[in-house]
């Protein structure tokens, strides 16, 4: 396992059959930093009825929120791994503990030479090619995550769950979706058109209103709905972005510290955005006003979000009201401070919102 590269998306199993989601892109030299996706039901079961996965052979239960953080803690206490930069235990896998590697990429190839197509596998391949024809994307541009990467998605109910590798090609596919959406007589349209992706749900933010995310969501192009004439159902479709492998810097030292400094409320400008399609996604920022906490949050030089939620949430220049923890960052050459977005106790309290946008 000494040259294994993994990024964003990718899959790792256990020999207990728990599958992880490798989680962004800095980890440790011998492991990585990951996110509970999946059980199987010999060790956990949910009464959620979203939760459960049949393989064929095994049924596999879904986490959701903080049950996959909690499962691992209580039950496989191995795979928390200590983040000497936050000098705590975080989800995470050595390497010797990985059973299998699972890539989204490597998996669609994989689907798309199966001499044997099921509904939703031929909708996928429909999928890449209205979107691929118009932005000169291909299948190599492409992966598959969710239940598709893992072969127990249902060809009638699963939604499509896409990858895009890399800047340039995501830039290209998010011109041709507007366009696609703009056009009446195209199979795709973005889900958050209508308010019908929050009927019915209990909305949990108490500083992000109901609108404001689907104004967000709106434009962000990544979720659609794609008109499956073949199957005859309208399928939810997700564009994941991931960073192509000349992209991405690993930003694990641990030479460094990241301390606690309170709960901040700022207004600021964003001053660079080109990670922020990204997990985590960084936004570089001027503060203009501090609201609420110390006023060492006046030297945030940004925000780092790993919550999706708030991927691909502002632009460049655009002034964003953020709720979340500041944090001192001290490594060997420099120090500074950013906020953070991430799972912890006041996870619905957190926010980042535009409140001035750009046209």
């Amino acid at each position: 396992m000494a040259a294994l590269r993994l990024r964003d998306r990718d899959a790792v199993v256990t020999k207990e059959g728990v599958i992880f989601r490798v989680f962004g892109y800095s980890h440790p030299p011998d492991a990585y930093i990951c996110d509970a996706e999946y059980a199987p039901e010999e060790s956990f079961t949910s009464d959620n009825p979203k939760a459960s996965r049949n393989s064929g052979s095994h049924v596999f239960y879904r986490f959701y929120e903080d049950e996959g953080w909690k499962f691992i803690r209580r039950s496989f206490p191995q795979y928390m791994i200590f983040h000497k930069m936050l000098r705590m235990k975080v989800l995470g896998i050595d390497r010797h503990d990985i059973a299998e590697v699972r890539k989204p990429e490597v998996r669609l190839r994989t689907l798309i030479d199966s001499q044997v197509k099921d509904e939703l596998v031929s909708a996928m391949e429909n999928v890449i090619e209205v979107a691929g024809k118009r932005s000169g994307l291909s299948c190599e541009d492409f992966g598959v995550f969710g239940s598709m990467l893992h072969g127990f998605h249902h060809p009638k109910f699963s939604d499509l769950d896409l990858v895009i590798y890399g800047r340039e090609k995501l830039a290209a596919l998010l011109r041709t979706l507007k366009g696609l959406y703009e056009d009446d007589s195209s199979p795709l349209k973005n889900e958050f058109e209508t308010d019908q992706p929050l009927k019915g749900k209990r909305w949990l933010f108490q500083n992000f209103s109901p609108e404001e995310f689907l104004w967000h969501q709106r434009r962000k192009m990544i979720y659609a709905l794609f008109n499956d004439a073949k199957s005859g159902r309208i399928i939810k479709t997700e564009f994941e972005p991931v960073k192509d492998w000349g992209e991405i810097l690993n930003e694990y030292d641990s030479g460094a510290r990241i301390m606690q400094k309170g709960w901040v409320k700022i207004q600021a400008r964003i001053t660079e955005d080109s990670d922020a399609p990204f997990i985590p996604s960084v936004y570089q920022v001027q503060p203009l006003s501090i609201l609420s906490g110390s006023r060492e949050a006046a030297e945030a030089k940004r925000v780092v979000s790993y919550m999706e939620e708030f991927r691909l949430q502002a632009r460049k220049d655009e002034v964003v009201y953020t709720e979340g923890n500041l944090e001192e960052v001290t490594t060997s050459t420099s120090a500074f401070y950013q906020i953070a977005l991430t799972y912890c106790p006041r996870y619905y309290e957190q926010a980042l919102k535009v409140v001035a946008h750009t046209s």
